[in-house]
């Protein structure tokens, strides 16, 4: 499949962040409101049973891409033992034969694709983000009410801001940029250790891309990395 990649939002990356973190992005827009349909359970399965098979009886670690997300979280200055990569919690949930949570058709196809790259993603209504994007460490007092969550300290950790203030994080996103019923077109950051290759991130915002529009009717209008 050929991406369409075409100007989009602007974003600007803090040298703080920098040899820690990787970013990859996309926009995508025509995001039709239906319910999945079953042949993207029959794929989802299919993935959480491989999984399964190859991992069910081995520590979480042992899955290659792990280890580097949580290595990524010590250098940002969050311990992932105490605020997990939302990755790595899906994982958890397979390898215990909970299956993927089913959520909002965009959501369910991002988590496969975190789920089967461990890259931590954050997905965000784009019509609710304000201009630019800028991704920093957080200044003291920063926060924003999360999704099913109260209140989110963002104080010296990596976070996703706009003209409005913050809106996203590796660890949890807000509630003022989410993803409702009634969204048509969606913002996507993957975040990827810095010393990923670039070739797995670029499989990643692929493989996003491709969920999206056989799953979802989504078109991609933007695709991006930036270090």
């Amino acid at each position: 499949m050929t991406l369409a990649r075409t100007g989009g939002l602007a974003f600007e990356v803090d040298d703080a962040l920098r040899g820690a973190m990787m970013l990859g992005w996309l926009e995508a827009d025509g995001i039709r409101p239906e319910p999945l349909a079953e042949a993207f359970a029959l794929e989802r399965d299919a993935v959480c049973a491989r999984l399964r098979a190859r991992y069910g009886d081995r520590p979480p670690v042992d899955v290659p891409g792990v280890a580097e997300c949580r290595s990524m979280f010590h250098r940002l200055g969050v311990d992932p033992t105490k605020t997990r990569p939302s990755s790595e919690a899906l994982l958890r949930r397979v390898l215990q034969g909970k299956g993927l949570p089913t959520i909002h058709p965009v959501v369910d196809v991002c988590n496969l694709a975190s789920l089967e790259h461990q890259f931590s993603i954050g997905l965000y209504d784009r019509d609710l983000v304000r201009n630019s994007v800028f991704a920093r460490i957080g200044r003291s007092g920063e926060g924003y009410d999360g999704i099913r969550k109260g209140h989110v300290n963002l104080s010296d950790r990596p976070l996703l801001a706009d003209d409005d203030g913050p809106f996203g994080a590796p660890t949890s996103d807000s509630a003022r940029t989410q993803v409702t019923a009634g969204t048509t077109a969606v913002l996507v950051v993957v975040f990827s250790p810095a010393d990923s290759r670039s070739d797995e991130l670029s499989a990643m915002l692929e493989r996003l891309a491709d969920l999206l529009a056989r799953f979802c009717g989504a078109t991609v209008r933007t695709v991006h990395a930036r270090q």
